[in-house]
């Protein structure tokens, strides 16, 4: 019986590992968006969505309650510990394309940013974080998002250092869930089977 239950957890595992190459691997990350320094206001909302085949990420954020008016936003990356600390910009120089500016509270969906492009990223993250190598820059801020070590931030005209921001952090996908708690009660219910042999 042990033989079985080794033999499920082993075809689980596979199931688990097995992804098919030739369609879109999207991975989402969220996080709260708070107040980043003593004083600031505001809250929200942010989700960024990795393509891994088109080397895309579009940007959905929300936010309101801030105590000036945005200015500018983008992702910084990486820190040197998960969740703490600050960095330098990592996507894109300057803001975000199409940011709104001079607002309290908003919505913003981005375009698709590529990526592969070396307008996309800064500098300074692919010198510093990617070796200088533009072709070494995705991959790089993705580990840092699987991290914990990326944040998005909004910029304000009352705190020009950002005045809200979240770390970023992946979201399992539901299928991913259905299928571990399948697995997980088969070798439930082999386990019992087992027992009461």
């Amino acid at each position: 019986m042990k033989k079985q239950l080794a033999a499920v957890a082993t075809a689980l595992t596979a199931s688990l590992m097995a992804v098919p190459t030739a369609h879109a691997i999207v991975v989402r990350y969220a996080a709260a968006l708070a107040p980043e320094a003593v004083g600031a206001t505001g809250s929200g909302l942010v989700t960024v969505d990795y393509d891994s085949v088109a080397h895309t990420l579009l940007i959905d954020a929300d936010w309101s309650g801030l105590s000036g008016t945005t200015t500018v936003s983008h992702i910084h990356c990486c820190t040197a510990a998960a969740g703490t600390g600050t960095i330098g910009v990592a996507v894109t120089p300057g803001t975000l394309p199409g940011f709104p500016v001079g607002v309290s509270s908003g919505h913003y969906t981005s375009a698709l940013l590529d990526l592969t492009l070396p307008g996309t990223f800064t500098a300074g993250f692919v010198n510093t974080f990617a070796g200088g190598v533009l072709g070494n820059a995705e991959q790089t801020l993705i580990a840092g998002l699987d991290a914990g070590k990326a944040y998005f931030n909004v910029h304000s005209t009352t705190f020009a250092g950002g005045e809200i921001r979240g770390f970023l952090a992946p979201i399992p996908e539901p299928q991913t869930y259905a299928l571990m708690l399948a697995g997980l009660a088969a070798i439930g219910a082999m386990s019992r089977r087992c027992r009461a042999r």
